[in-house]
């Protein structure tokens, strides 16, 4: 079944368009056209993000921060191997990814531990990334209340997601 939604999807939008009299090609053309700028703009703020968190791998200070906050993640229910993951998922991706793999191989895809990093990398968002490149391209640059609360609500997720995972 799933695999037939993107299909679906595809006809009924070039059906509507259709419907509508609207020239899919030359419209899809114009939103590319768009796309160039678009990633020309954010490109800095997107290679600042991956270059600062590259210094944080090298240079060993996600695993001092992670043994700084093991006794508080220990106490909120986190398993002491995932926090380097929680603390790095804000800021990217890949790296999270990359923590993930990690994880699953030393300890196996059906594992506790293994199961609570997908469960948190699907419940979280890299917020640093995602705020970069929406407030390069608007007006918003006052991030006061955002960001600290994007963070909190993300630790809770995990808190949340390690609970999930403990009970089912």
């Amino acid at each position: 079944m799933s695999a037939y939604i993107l299909p679906v999807i595809f006809i009924s939008l070039f059906c509507y368009s259709k419907y509508k009299k609207i020239n899919t090609y030359q419209t899809f053309v114009k939103g590319a056209k768009k796309a160039i700028p678009l990633a020309i703009d954010i490109l800095p703020y997107i290679a600042t993000i991956m270059i600062a968190v590259a210094l944080l791998r090298v240079s060993g200070i996600t695993i001092l921060l992670a043994k700084f906050f093991s006794p508080l993640f220990t106490l909120l229910g986190i398993p002491s191997d995932l926090i380097e993951l929680v603390l790095l998922r804000p800021f990217t991706g890949s790296g999270s990814f990359a923590l993930l793999n990690d994880v699953l191989l030393k300890y196996g895809a059906d594992s506790y531990i293994s199961r609570c990093a997908c469960v948190i990398l699907g419940c979280s968002e890299t917020i640093f990334y995602v705020t970069a490149v929406y407030t390069s391209q608007t007006k918003v640059k006052r991030l006061l209340y955002a960001i600290p609360v994007a963070l909190i609500s993300a630790v809770v997720g995990s808190v949340v997601a390690c609970l999930i995972c403990k009970v089912i």
